[in-house]
């Protein structure tokens, strides 16, 4: 449902991008089990990078922050059923959640913001920062910019989000280009 980006996983206080302490680069993902169940995250998870490379440095390790004793079984079995596929061991540790800062501004929807149609057209919608970065809209067309999500769902859907017309022609170019 929604996505930003910050830092987790440390004890540092307020953590920034150029004093990140002892915390980890994050995603945080707000899910509806019912649309997107636990175990699905965890597959995109797993196929969104090689965790089997080391970390250059703890910003940039592998890590899985689970919120419930369920969740960490179930990171920890989709773990155990991966590592078979891999002839090196696999380093992405399961940790509990213990908190979450919200990375600066520009690090948010770093795609959409780098364009200016979708951008001016998202901040009509959503003047306040806070509110742009938790919006649902903003994640999805963010992702697509970043090459997820099925080409034909932009090409189809009809301007549910507020945006404009010069906008959804924009998402619509890009969909098509990529069928």
């Amino acid at each position: 449902m929604r996505t930003r980006v910050g830092y987790a996983g440390g004890a540092y206080p307020n953590p920034t991008y150029h004093d990140i302490g002892d915390h980890s680069e994050s995603v945080q993902v707000d899910f509806d089990p019912a649309i997107v169940p636990y175990g699905r995250l965890l597959d995109l998870f797993w196929e969104s990078h090689d965790p089997t490379r080391p970390a250059w440095s703890r910003q940039y390790a592998s890590f899985i922050f689970v919120h419930s004793s369920v969740q960490k079984k179930e990171a920890e079995e989709s773990r155990n059923r991966l590592s078979s596929a891999f002839d090196r061991p696999l380093i992405t540790e399961v940790l509990s959640y213990k908190g979450f800062t919200r990375a600066e501004e520009y690090h948010q929807k770093f795609r959409l913001r780098r364009d200016p149609v979708l951008m001016k057209a998202f901040r009509e919608l959503f003047p306040e920062e806070r509110s742009f970065v938790d919006s649902t809209a903003a994640a999805r067309v963010n992702g697509f910019l970043a090459g997820f999500g099925d080409p034909a769902d932009y090409c189809g859907e009809t301007p549910l989000w507020g945006l404009s017309a010069e906008a959804w022609k924009l998402l619509r170019r890009l969909a098509e280009g990529r069928l």
